[in-house]
């Protein structure tokens, strides 16, 4: 995608052809900056303290992360700490664990002095094929946008909500429940974006906004709680949001407060899609309360950064002094309020035959 008429993705090697260089999403929107990773260690703080997030950049950060450990290391001994450091970092997101799998299984069996360039070689490979998994996802995920359209008036937008950031910033190029929202919109079709500001860390409103106003699509940022409201007020189409994990049975994990929306959705006959790529299937669920649920820092909730007048970018608290706060990251949306699920291969039921219809390959 395109930020000031110029072409990123999300993740890149640099100039010296083994470093890193990656988007700071820290630092967004208020600062595009971005960062070199040298050392496995400093790849695991990215995903960590998420300079790097959403699920599949994580999986593709790990990927390198894992080739730069290799530099210094090519014993199985450091291959195999490297992996489990890295692993982790985020307990929810199973990208995270796909991706450094796909690349043990890479290099395992090579001689020691083969393995950097196979590690280089795969981390490649597994960003090329997001790109076009992603793509693939939002050409199935169009034909909703396209019949909603046909069934609207001449000129009318067909409003779609989102909840976190499952764009381009997310992934290494496209994003998942943006894909067909990018697509739409330079097919011409007139499409509306309800960004939710997602609290505590604002996703939405920093993220989903920031790339939205780059590439030029009508968007308005709403509170949390509004969703609902708009709901019931039919000024919303459809509900697209991204996941970082999916059962085998089709319950969806995604960031916090994603289960009111469904269950808004539900009441209001809101068609609720969740797009995702295969490797954030997890095939070893069946339930998705099974799945570690990360708790992150209180002061995600206390404290809130922002841009003051005189461009400076500061912390500020938010809350009463003292208050203690909770700050689970995700929540389940079970398969019964998902519509269905948009994946690379077409859109299926949330339940295991509809998943097992598209990977019939999966015992």
């Amino acid at each position: 995608m395109k930020i000031n008429g110029k072409s990123y993705r999300t993740i890149w090697l640099n100039g010296d052809g083994w470093s890193v260089e990656i988007i700071d999403q820290t630092r967004l929107p208020h600062e595009f900056v971005t960062a070199r990773l040298t050392t496995m260690q400093e790849a695991a703080i990215a995903i960590k303290t998420m300079q790097v997030r959403g699920a599949p950049l994580i999986g593709a950060t790990a990927a390198y992360g894992l080739c730069l450990a290799l530099r210094e290391d090519t014993s199985d001994e450091a291959m195999d700490a490297a992996i489990d450091h890295l692993n982790a970092q985020r307990p929810t997101a199973v990208n995270l664990r796909w991706a450094l799998g796909e690349m043990r299984k890479s290099v395992r069996n090579l001689r020691r002095e083969e393995r950097v360039a196979a590690a280089y070689a795969r981390a490649a490979e597994l960003c090329d094929e997001d790109v076009e998994t992603c793509r693939m996802i939002g050409v199935h995920g169009l034909k909703l946008i396209e019949d909603i359209a046909a069934a609207k008036g001449p000129g009318e937008s067909v409003n779609v909500l989102t909840h976190c950031n499952a764009g381009w910033i997310a992934c290494v190029d496209w994003g998942t429940a943006t894909s067909p929202i990018y697509q739409a919109h330079d097919k011409g079709i007139a499409v509306h974006v309800w960004v939710d500001e997602t609290r505590p860390r604002n996703q939405g409103a920093s993220l989903t906004a920031f790339e939205l106003g780059a590439h030029g699509i009508p968007h308005t940022i709403v509170v949390d709680n509004a969703g609902g409201h708009l709901m019931q007020h039919g000024e919303v189409d459809l509900v697209i949001v991204g996941t970082d994990r999916v059962t085998a049975t089709g319950d969806v994990c995604n960031k916090i407060g994603t289960y009111l929306k469904a269950l808004a959705a539900k009441d209001t006959g809101v068609p609720f899609y969740v797009a995702l790529p295969h490797s954030t299937i997890d095939w070893t669920i069946e339930d998705g309360f099974s799945i570690p649920i990360e708790e992150r820092s209180g002061d995600e909730v206390l404290k809130m950064p922002g841009r003051l007048p005189d461009g400076s970018i500061v912390t500020v608290e938010i809350a009463a002094p003292g208050s203690g706060a909770g700050n689970p990251a995700f929540d389940v949306t079970p398969a019964r309020l998902v519509t269905g699920l948009i994946t690379e291969r077409g859109i299926c039921d949330a339940s295991r035959e509809g998943l097992k219809s598209l990977y019939p390959e999966i015992a």
